[in-house]
């Protein structure tokens, strides 16, 4: 299904925010896209990066949990803050209050689907009382002068795909991009993304905003294919990037010349994950930086293919100082790496 490559040899825009062709983007993820993570991606190609989302609930009642997370720095730039909640009130000061930690660009979640978020209204579950998605989507335009955007799904379910109609209403509240998920609510995260009706959005004549394609890009050849055959004026990268940062400068050198860059090699990669462990480490303290990064560590599709690897992963996922990881990393055979 051959759909409009209309923007596809143009600049993308959101707002006064030129990215280019065809640029990539770090998915908000929570537990994932903190600082050091956001910089590492940043630094292998990432176009803008988004914070872990942020309560907007908790940012008013001052959080200090919370509060870190709108730690940006000039370097990551641009970036964006990303808010959720279900109460308008509490959602325009928590805009107001990211609007003073100076991000590129606000943008809402409306498309989180675990349960403590969607199941009490917030995130996807706004999927389910659109006139509230709309009305605070309104509001927060309305009360800051950052350019806003929306990150959503297709729908609540099968039965309510109403992306397409969804997507004019949110542009009529004067959103300045739109971030499309290829799922539903009920979906969460399984069963493969549907990027049909994403294409279907970027098609619409009445869609003049940036539609931002996301789910399942895992390789810079997908990459590439949601560009030619949807059309999207740009694509997000989220759970692909677990344990492998280095996947945008994978897919931003396949964009642009058309050629799979060389194998990376697997000292080299093994590396990058040293330093992501190190840059945790830095960002919070040892024992909460291993409890952070372990996980992202031991899912890296860098040991997939390894034989026997279920004791070693096992290992990494107990780890509690960087010794303990390093350590493993220091026993592993090179060689049976895939490459």
């Amino acid at each position: 299904m051959a759909l409009s490559t209309q923007n596809y040899c143009k600049d993308m825009k959101i707002a006064n925010l030129n990215f280019g062709e065809r640029p990539v983007f770090l998915a908000p993820m929570e537990d994932v896209t903190d600082p050091a993570f956001r910089l590492m991606c940043k630094r292998f190609g990432a176009d803008m990066v988004y914070t872990e989302f942020v309560s907007s609930d908790a940012l008013v009642r001052s959080v200090n949990s919370t509060m870190r997370k709108l730690n940006i720095s000039d370097e990551e730039r641009p970036v964006a803050i990303q808010i959720y909640g279900k109460n308008t009130d509490a959602m325009v000061e928590a805009a107001r209050m990211v609007e003073e930690a100076k991000p590129d660009i606000i943008d809402l979640n409306f498309g989180c689907p675990v349960k403590k978020v969607a199941g009490k209204g917030a995130g996807a579950g706004l999927l389910r009382d659109i006139p509230k998605m709309l009305e605070i989507t309104r509001a927060v335009v309305d009360a800051v002068n950052l350019p806003v955007t929306v990150k959503t799904r297709l729908g609540w379910d099968d039965s309510s795909k109403i992306i397409v109609e969804l997507a004019e209403q949110l542009q009529d509240c004067g959103i300045s991009a739109l971030t499309i998920h290829g799922r539903t609510r009920a979906q969460m995260y399984t069963g493969e993304a549907d990027w049909t009706l994403i294409g279907k959005v970027k098609e619409n004549p009445r869609i003049h905003i940036p539609i931002i394609g996301n789910g399942d890009v895992t390789t810079p050849e997908r990459a590439k294919e949601c560009f030619d055959r949807y059309g999207v004026d740009a694509v997000m990268i989220g759970r692909a990037s677990f344990g492998r940062p280095w996947i945008f400068k994978e897919v931003k050198h396949y964009l642009l010349t058309g050629e799979l860059l060389p194998p990376l090699s697997a000292e080299w990669r093994l590396n990058v994950l040293r330093q992501e462990v190190l840059d945790s480490v830095n960002l919070l303290d040892e024992r909460r930086g291993i409890l952070h990064v372990r996980r992202h560590i031991a899912a890296s599709p860098l040991f997939k293919g390894i034989p026997n690897f279920r004791e070693t992963r096992i290992a990494m996922l107990r780890a509690e100082t960087k010794e303990d990881l390093f350590k493993i990393f220091d026993s592993l055979d090179l060689t049976q790496f895939p490459e």
